[in-house]
């Protein structure tokens, strides 16, 4: 009976008992001395592109990193009770303590001034200029304070900016030490980088109103030259041309990666014939009107015409977002169709261009040069697919390093290309090669696992181009001297865009009879296909440039009025094209409705940074460390995460 009562009896808890606790939560700001600003998001929110080398790698669960869900709302929950707390601690001592020592509770208070200051256009207005800042967020306790958000930028802005502001000072400095007047204040060098940085921030701005970047970026540049405050001659001349140059590989290349192949498949004959017949036309009706017109000979006429006729992807794609986000436009896939059709537009419009550009500036006879234009194409079509069964086969696919050697690869062959098809007399090969290239490559890399939305090497590149964007149209816009400009040019020049670009709507709608689209949709496409921007950008003072040495020639007064006619398609079409998109796509785009997901073919929805050019390697020994640590989080009511280690136990005193 003793005996069965001993068994029944609970075993006595001793003086210290060891229990394996789950991890702590990891210090919340607010108990470190700083701050949680509401910017950041919130760590489950974050989704890091990762890009992995072969589809089995991307089917393979135990190479990614896994989150506990139930670890998040915990960790959530947290944070919810620790502010329920300090406001209820601040409110207990405000109503003890508020009258005596006057203590500040801005946190507290500022509570009920938020919906009233939530509904003033200048919280609305700094709300639309910040943007939110992913991972979480740590800020020096006074910083908010001091500067409040959104009124002023978050710490982790604030420090970026001086970062790079930082490291930009070293590098004027180490380039000032090598070169040394050229770099200083008002050398050429000097001059350059200050405009393309400006011209940064003009693209800011005009972002800001829901305008297209790149036209504040040329309005700077031509303030800039106008002002007098830049002169660029001898060397310097030629850098500009060569940063053209790269600025158009750039371009070129993200056309090749833009063209979907299955959406290419799919939409094969739609694409050409919405591609294709319109530009056929815009290029011989501006080629006729540039000649009767404005008196040009017959090869510039075709010159300025297969530069003009060339769409920017670059104005329309923000707009057509905004929309997409909406559900505008969606169940279609109508941002797949214009981004094709501008990827077709452009090689069309370069190949010409390389083509007839060889031609006028050719000393060879006019056998030659009939001969060297299919010539120029069939090589460059060569080229180019030759480059992308190269990059198919090497690196290899499971190559650690597979992310920048595809990167180099790319953007060497695609460089070789245009600066080497110059120096052997086939302009015409070089672009057609670049978007061939890029092409193939794209089409190789996703049939090894890698998505065509969303991959490094297209990250990389969108990087480079925000990049060489502004850099590019500020250097255009310098080219444009107010007191050198034929004011005729200007209203004739603007009279004949226009008729050529209602032409080309009404031609795009015709050719979209048999099309999935209906009447509204395919005026919609027309409208999205108008804007021009970066082919005129990268080409128009291209003519200018190579006959600098002849100023006052007949010849350059042809280039002079092919580059003012290309500027003025920026400045006409750009923001007409952004404005009318943004009124009229609610109007005539069929709205969906519920979760929205990207069609096929759509780009991210953020802007790109270098986090989206790499890819997170996971060793064995974490692997093994996760599955672990998933067995350890189902022995603790999973309130451990599966990303840390297992934290030593810690002692726990029983009371007597």
């Amino acid at each position: 009976m003793e005996q069965g009562e001993a068994e029944k009896k609970e075993p006595e808890v001793s003086s210290t008992t060891t229990v394996p606790t789950p991890p702590p939560p990891p210090p919340h700001p607010l108990t470190t001395g700083g701050e949680v600003n509401m910017a950041f998001q919130p760590e489950p929110e974050h989704h890091r592109h990762v890009s992995i080398s072969s589809e089995a790698v991307h089917t393979d669960l135990e190479h990614q990193r896994k989150v506990s869900v139930t670890s998040a709302q915990h960790d959530a929950a947290s944070r919810l009770r620790l502010a329920s707390r300090l406001r209820a601690a601040n409110a207990d001592g405000l109503q003890h303590h508020g009258a005596d020592n006057g203590r500040k509770y801005s946190n507290v208070t500022m509570e009920d001034d938020e919906p009233d200051a939530e509904n003033s256009w200048w919280y609305l207005l700094c709300t639309k200029c910040r943007q939110k800042e992913s991972g979480r967020g740590w800020e020096p306790s006074y910083w908010q304070s001091v500067c409040p958000y959104p009124f002023c930028p978050t710490y982790r802005h604030v420090a970026r900016i001086v970062s790079l502001f930082a490291t930009g000072l070293l590098t004027w400095g180490v380039i000032y030490s090598i070169i040394g007047s050229d770099a200083a204040p008002g050398g050429q060098l000097f001059d350059i980088a200050a405009v393309s940085i400006l011209a940064h921030f003009g693209g800011v701005l005009f972002r800001m109103l829901n305008l297209p970047a790149l036209v504040g970026m040329l309005l700077v540049g031509i303030i800039y030259q106008n002002l007098g405050l830049i002169h660029v001659q001898g060397h310097y001349a030629e850098l500009v041309g060569i940063c053209r140059k790269v600025a158009l590989v750039m371009i070129l290349i993200r056309a090749g990666l833009d063209l979907e192949p299955k959406a290419m498949k799919t939409l094969c004959f739609t694409v050409l014939r919405m591609g294709l017949i319109p530009w056929a036309v815009e290029f011989v009706m501006l080629a006729v009107l540039s000649n009767y017109i404005l008196h040009l000979p017959w090869l510039w006429a075709v010159l300025l015409s297969s530069i003009v006729s060339a769409v920017a992807p670059a104005v329309v794609v923000p707009c057509l977002l905004r929309l997409r986000n909406k559900g505008y436009g969606v169940t279609k896939g109508i941002p797949t169709l214009v981004i094709a059709i501008s990827g077709i537009d452009d090689a069309a419009s370069v190949t010409a261009y390389g083509i007839i550009y060889g031609i006028i500036f050719s000393a060879n006879s006019l056998a030659h040069d009939i001969v060297n234009g299919p010539l120029s194409i069939a090589v460059g079509l060569g080229f180019g697919i030759t480059w992308g069964f190269f990059s198919k086969y090497f690196p290899e696919k499971e190559d650690p390093f597979v992310v920048p050697i595809r990167i180099l690869t790319l953007l060497g062959g695609c460089l070789i290309a245009v600066f080497g098809s110059e120096v052997i007399g086939m302009e015409g090969a070089g672009p057609l090669a670049v978007i061939a290239a890029a092409f193939l490559s794209i089409y190789f890399w996703s049939k090894q696992g890698w998505k065509i939305e969303s991959n490094p090497v297209a990250n990389a590149f969108e990087i480079f181009w925000m990049l060489c964007e502004p850099v590019l149209f500020a250097l255009t816009g310098i080219q444009v001297k107010f007191d050198e400009i034929d004011t005729n040019i200007i209203g004739v020049g603007s009279g004949i865009l226009i008729a050529c670009i209602i032409v080309r709507i009404v031609v795009t709608v015709l050719v979209g009879v048999k099309s999935s689209l209906n009447t509204r949709e395919k005026f919609f496409v027309a409208l999205s296909l108008m804007a021009k921007a970066t082919v005129q950008a990268a080409l128009g003072p291209v003519a200018v440039s190579t006959l600098m040495d002849e100023r006052g020639s007949e010849e350059y007064r042809h280039a002079e009025v092919v580059m003012m006619i290309c500027i003025l398609s920026i400045l006409l079409t750009a923001p007409l094209g952004a404005i009318l998109i943004s009124l009229l796509g609610k109007r005539i785009l069929t709205k969906t409705t519920g979760n929205i997901s990207p069609p096929e073919g759509w780009r991210r929805t953020h802007r790109p940074s270098i986090r989206d050019i790499t890819i997170n390697e996971h060793e064995e020994e974490e692997d093994e460390n996760d599955n672990d640590i998933e067995k350890k989080k189902e022995n603790s009511n999973n309130l451990s995460t599966n990303w840390q280690q297992q934290p030593p136990p810690f002692i726990i005193s029983a009371q007597p």
